[in-house]
């Protein structure tokens, strides 16, 4: 019998079936938590470990903003400990550790997407556009034309 929440073929030969779940649950029920906290009653384990399956299934095991391959090997990985030891080295080697931006305010339909610790955590609690504009800002602020990188981007693909 198929589980409900079947991990996704590209993630088949990295995860086991019981990692994912245990992520998955874990992480529905921290953003259950927080928009609970929030104010929204409606929010339970299952809507949202549902909602959160869609998004892995819909990043396809890339970072939803970047593009960019994430390690889902770095699940279950993070030990808080070596962190405290290993300071800002250690916390690099997550960079591209998967985890769930929750694009809106939490009192809605839950609404998520998969980037990396990394992406996320430079997003914050920015909306797409404004975490978009941020980037511009700092393109333009190291030399880059916003522009050329659009006609490059073009040219590579």
């Amino acid at each position: 019998m198929p589980k409900k929440y079947e991990i996704p073929l590209f993630l088949a030969n990295l995860l086991t079936q019981e990692t994912y779940d245990t992520w998955l649950r874990r992480k529905a029920q921290a953003h259950v938590k927080r928009d609970r906290k929030r104010g929204n009653s409606e929010a339970t384990g299952k809507i949202y470990s549902t909602a959160i399956h869609s998004a892995v299934i819909e990043s396809q095991g890339k970072d939803a903003y970047t593009g960019e391959i994430l390690n889902w090997k770095l699940i279950s990985q993070y030990d808080n400990k070596s962190s405290k030891k290993g300071g800002r080295s250690y916390r690099h080697k997550f960079a591209l550790l998967p985890t769930v931006d929750h694009v809106g305010d939490g009192m809605g339909a839950p609404d998520f997407k998969i980037c990396s610790w990394r992406t996320n955590d430079s997003k914050n609690d920015l909306s797409l556009n404004e975490f978009t504009d941020l980037c511009k800002k700092v393109l333009r602020r190291q030399g880059y034309s916003i522009v050329d990188i659009e006609k490059k981007n073009r040219r590579i693909k």
